[in-house]
């Protein structure tokens, strides 16, 4: 099992790929305690280098805004809940920074979903086209709806400053690795997909990264702990299952998502890796070490 995950890494994906991809922690939170040892919970972010596009930011975790005012971007049941650390080091623009880049550069955020520590960063790249579905961006701005969870989940003050919306219907769109309504995004030359996966939220997308010969799925918050997704033995965790519970808007959806995410693997594991926003072991497999760039321990 990987150990913690102790920055961004610089090496991660190359291959024969046009892309290099960039695995970052863009928000510590509390503690999860298992058998297998206890880290704190991350955001997990991608930074993808293009050769054409600029940079794209896959989801964009807790921003500088959010932790300059926690209380009024955040609010006060997700600091409880979460207990998030609020190091400005691990905001998205300190991290495109630190690795030689300017903000400008990012000239796309493609998001799961606009859950406050995945809509965070928004504020810092206000430039940037920001992909998602409709479904999922028209939840977001009729809220509060009538899920007890929107007043949390939804922070207007993250998109004040109008950011350049790229919305993508559903159900229109390709299959993909037996996924529906799969849409590559658009003013984009690399190969990056929105596949739809809700239950989460009502718009719930994972984001696929080509990565030459293999695919990355990132997850969002279709599940949150690597194990539900397990093929062969899944379980969840006590703790993590009921925020999903406290979080879901589709139970019966979330829970097939589940299952249909544990037969990709056991079908595609070769080529598809799967990895979801808040699991620090996860994050562990590419943050360099014994294992090297790309790869999943055993």
């Amino acid at each position: 099992m990987p150990g913690a995950y102790e920055g961004p890494t610089e090496a991660t994906h190359r291959r024969d790929s046009p892309l290099k991809i960039h695995h970052l922690n863009c928000g510590s939170m509390r503690t999860i305690d298992t058998e297998e040892g206890s880290l704190p919970a991350v955001c997990h972010c991608l930074l993808v280098e293009t050769d054409r596009d600029g940079l794209v930011l896959v989801e964009s975790g807790i921003g500088t805004q959010d932790v300059a005012r926690p209380e009024e971007s955040l609010g006060p049941d997700f600091l409880g809940r979460a207990q998030p650390v609020l190091d400005l080091a691990e905001t998205a623009l300190h991290q495109v920074t630190a690795l030689g880049f300017r903000p400008e550069e990012v000239r796309h955020v493609v998001l799961s979903h606009l859950d406050l520590d995945h809509a965070g960063g928004l504020p810092d790249f206000p430039w940037a086209k920001v992909h998602l579905s409709e479904a999922e961006h028209r939840a977001a701005m009729a809220a509060p709806g009538a899920h007890p969870e929107d007043r949390v989940r939804y922070r207007p003050a993250q998109w004040a400053h109008r950011p350049h919306w790229v919305t993508y219907a559903q159900p229109h769109g390709e299959a993909w690795f037996g996924f529906d309504a799969v849409r590559p995004l658009e003013g984009l030359d690399a190969e990056i997909l929105l596949v739809p996966l809700g239950g989460h939220t009502r718009g719930h997308s994972a984001i696929a990264v080509a990565d030459g010969d293999r695919r990355l799925l990132h997850c969002g918050d279709a599940y949150y702990f690597h194990h539900e997704i397990d093929p062969d033995h899944p379980r969840g965790h006590p703790g993590l299952d009921v925020l999903q519970q406290i979080t879901e808007v589709d139970r019966p959806l979330r829970l097939g998502n589940h299952a249909r995410l544990r037969e990709l693997v056991r079908r595609h594991g070769d080529e598809v890796e799967v990895f979801s926003a808040h699991d620090p072991w996860e994050l562990a497999r590419y943050a360099g070490g014994a294992e090297g760039p790309g790869t999943t321990p055993s």
